[in-house]
């Protein structure tokens, strides 16, 4: 059942709830990574790189000219001899002592040429030039920027429009790419409405609306939320369904009389990995691995418990299937008050400032006004009295 309002507390944590940080840890180990496609260029922006991107050619694949004008050999004033353009025939051999080429941006650099002057740099008679060379200056060369075999990307990096450039720069037609998870959410409860205002009993879905780009902020693509009613049948017939390498379950995680994810998942066969985190909000999650190993996440119904959650389990799955560790984490300190807990961790909303991360308060379970006003969760172990606290970054689009 999907709680919406923080008038209904969230169960205390039992000695059953794994602590905040194993939790994590147990999310990014619980799958593999997807198995990597060989796609086109033009297919794979936006993907993860599956394997490291190579240069096929050196960056540039031969001397050339970086200006317009001439390419001298020796001391001037020199004669010229000849012309190339880039993409045309190279000169077809060595220049000599008081010799020039009058040559293009991006054209091979003749052997035997000193530098490259710039046309306004040049004094021009006939045939004759003269100017001042700077050996080695406006010559690109080859292999400068990048050499031939070497690395310049790892498995991972985000494939933007710059890197589908330089690929093809490179020499290459196709990565090798990660897929993006495909992520299933279904919000059940009986009392929960998906549009306009809810009437007496009723209440508007919150949590589907934020899943959904928190789950493409991850580099994961969610399906349209799927709204169930309240049961045990049709919660299994949805999780049954193919299509998806994660389920997302929104508020059927506790264990109320409507919150029936765990004996479904005991129907199953499912292997829980997580049931119950030391964390406020959002103790009531769950994470399980369904015969043919799609995961499935429990997330609690009350909205910012369902964002502690999500930033708990789910992000953390979605990055081990898209190949990635979990990122590095932020230290900061408190610039302002905050009570931690005797046993459980706390996720308190606060927005980084240079004076530290400050509390931005309106931090009950059922609340998204204090993440909404905030920039990052600040975790605070049990029983902190004071010193840096780690940051989870809110996803801001």
């Amino acid at each position: 059942m999907t709680v919406l309002s923080h008038t209904r507390p969230e169960s205390a944590a039992g000695h059953a709830d794994l602590p905040w940080d194993r939790a994590r840890r147990l999310a990014a180990a619980a799958t593999l990574p997807l198995v990597a496609a060989e796609v086109p260029l033009s297919s794979a922006h936006g993907r993860r790189l599956a394997a490291a991107l190579r240069a096929l050619v050196a960056l540039p694949g031969a001397d050339v000219s970086a200006m317009d004008g001439y390419a001298v050999g020796g001391p001037g004033p020199w004669h010229v001899v000849g012309g190339v353009l880039a993409g045309g025939s190279p000169f077809p051999r060595e220049l000599g002592p008081g010799e020039a080429v009058e040559i293009a941006t991006g054209a091979a650099v003749p052997a035997g040429a000193v530098c490259v002057v710039p046309y306004e740099k040049t004094e021009q008679a006939g045939l004759l030039v003269s100017g001042h060379c700077e050996p080695g200056r406006h010559i690109r060369r080859r292999g400068e920027n990048v050499s031939e075999g070497e690395v310049v990307l790892t498995s991972g990096a985000l494939v933007t429009p710059a890197v589908l450039g330089l690929a093809a720069g490179l020499g290459h037609d196709t990565l090798w790419v990660r897929p993006r998870p495909i992520v299933s959410v279904l919000v059940t409860g009986d009392e929960v409405v998906g549009s306009g205002v809810p009437g007496a009993g009723f209440v508007r879905d919150a949590v589907g609306p934020m899943l959904s780009p928190l789950i493409a902020a991850a580099d994961g693509e969610a399906l349209p939320p799927r709204r169930l009613p309240d049961g045990a049948e049709v919660l299994e017939a949805a999780l049954g369904e193919p299509g998806a390498d994660v389920v997302v379950v929104c508020g059927a995680s506790s264990k109320g009389p409507a919150d029936h994810l765990r004996g479904v998942l005991g129907r199953l066969g499912a292997a829980v990995l997580v049931d119950g985190v030391a964390v406020r909000p959002g103790h009531p999650q769950a994470l399980a691995r369904l015969p043919g190993g799609r995961l499935v996440v429990g997330l609690p119904g009350n909205p910012f418990a369902a964002l502690a959650a999500a930033l708990t389990l789910l992000l953390p799955v979605l990055r081990a299937l898209d190949g990635r560790p979990e990122p590095e984490g932020e230290l900061s300190t408190l610039a302002g008050p905050v009570r931690a807990h005797p046993r459980d961790t706390r996720l308190v909303p606060v927005w980084r400032s240079a004076r530290g991360a400050i509390p931005v308060g309106h931090d009950q379970p059922g609340s998204l006004r204090g993440a909404a006003m905030a920039d990052a969760l600040a975790v605070v172990p049990p029983g902190w009295e004071g010193g840096p606290v780690e940051l989870l970054a809110l996803p801001a689009r």
